[in-house]
């Protein structure tokens, strides 16, 4: 047996020892250019390989970084094949688009892509994390365009300027729109500037709108437009001139600084000039300020005698209304009206004190009613309409024996009356 297992081992070739490690997926790096003027852009290929498929898209990095534009074109992920060991490996392909924004050295740190594929061995997937080496490029400004401030970079810029309005012959309440708009090719248009400042002028008031920025990608070349417009009312007559517009820029194509610029423009208000507030003279402010003593010594003259015997007169007023005839009659009539038996004798009774002459608790209609009622209390009978029959009796003798009195309430004890009349003599029982 042993003889048999040692031919075997002579026979049979035995495996590499990195074999193994050969069959993992691989990740390449193709970035042919590491320099470029900012705002122009760099070709960065990544490229993942495995030994069979993979049943998942890779999960790819997305090379944010500050100062940096990163840019995906039309159909940047493609599938790829290539020969390994003899052996065709499948794979998918990611191509970026890497724009400096500012001049200068910069570095990417080592960037990670997850690929999953299908280990034929086994027959279930697998997952590897893949990690790139750390890519540094840099931005650089080329000879004779160290000056230009912003830096911008690009086949084509234009500027145009369109006016809506008169600036020459204009009045309060008219208003002037000034719209520039710049074009660019071969860069983005994030990298153009404000166009339209601020602008300060007497009598006029601007309302500048959200600038607009649209940008296309015409096989992987950038291009766009920025626009800005300001609106200028006329408040008031004056006006002043609004500057030009210029952009220095560098032309990528034949290697030279050049400028675009849009004339500025006069606006002329007529009108009178915007209103400034008058000063106040010494007398002036000295009559305000003996206005203002005088209207606070009437105020303290109100607070220390007006006030106290206004208030005094209200609570005596309202002292004899309370005390008075009409306001226990009034008492009297809620309380027949709720068909209160407990407040009945007390109502009454305050009022009858209050009646000049003849005591109406002693006359007869009233007497009657009140044991009317005291029998229908105590002895439970009658109900709804007959309930209601004995307080409708009362209510109507006391209107008798108050219309008998004529209304006269008695002196003794009470307040007079606030207009004092001679009081009729009472009719003869």
């Amino acid at each position: 047996m042993r003889r048999l297992l040692l031919l075997l081992c002579l026979v049979l070739p035995l495996p590499a020892a990195g074999q193994e490690a050969d069959m993992q997926p691989r990740l390449t790096v193709d970035f042919p250019q590491t320099e470029a003027i900012p705002g122009q852009s760099l070709s960065l290929r990544l490229t993942v390989l495995v030994p069979s498929f993979m049943p998942k898209p890779p999960v790819w990095p997305s090379l944010e970084a500050p100062n940096l534009l990163v840019r995906l074109p039309s159909r940047s992920t493609n599938p790829v094949s290539e020969r390994v060991n003899g052996e065709t490996w499948s794979g998918v392909s990611r191509h970026y688009r890497i724009s400096p924004m500012v001049p200068g050295p910069m570095t990417l740190p080592p960037q990670q892509v997850v690929v999953t594929w299908q280990d034929l061995e086994s027959g279930t997937p697998q997952q590897a994390t893949l990690t790139t080496e750390a890519i540094s490029f840099a931005g650089v400004v080329p000879e004779g365009a160290e000056g230009l401030d912003p830096f911008i970079a690009a086949a084509e810029l234009t500027l145009v300027q369109e006016i809506e309005g008169d600036p020459a012959v204009m009045v309060p309440g008219d208003s002037l729109k000034r719209r520039v708009t710049a074009e660019v090719q071969g860069v983005s248009p994030m990298f153009l500037p404000p166009l339209l400042g601020a602008v300060d002028l007497p009598g006029v008031a601007a309302y500048p709108d959200a600038p607009q920025l649209s940008e296309q990608d015409d096989r992987g070349v950038p291009s766009g437009r920025r626009v800005e417009s300001v609106s200028y009312l006329a408040e008031a007559g004056g006006g002043g001139a609004l500057p030009s517009v210029s952009l220095d820029w560098y032309d990528t194509d034949e290697g030279a600084v050049k400028t675009a610029s849009v004339p500025g423009l006069e606006l002329q208000i007529d009108g009178p000039p915007p209103g400034r507030g008058a000063s106040l003279d010494p007398l002036r402010i000295a009559v305000l300020l003996g206005a203002a003593a005088l209207g606070l010594g009437l105020l303290a003259l109100l607070w220390r005698f007006v006030l106290p015997v206004l208030s005094r007169r209200r609570a005596a007023r309202r002292a004899r209304v309370m005390a008075s005839e009409g306001h226990a009659w009034r008492a009297l009539q809620q309380v027949i009206a709720k068909r209160d038996h407990a407040a009945l004798r007390p109502a009454l009774d305050l009022w009858a004190e209050r009646i000049e002459g003849p005591d109406p608790r002693r006359a007869r209609e009233v007497e009657e009613a009140l044991l009317a009622l005291g029998a229908q209390r105590y002895g439970g009978a009658g109900g709804g309409t007959a309930k209601a029959a004995p307080w409708s009796a009362l209510k109507s003798a006391l209107e008798l024996a108050r219309r008998q009195t004529g209304h006269r309430e008695a002196r003794s004890g009470q307040l007079p009356a606030l207009n004092p009349t001679r009081a009729p003599s009472a009719p003869a029982r």
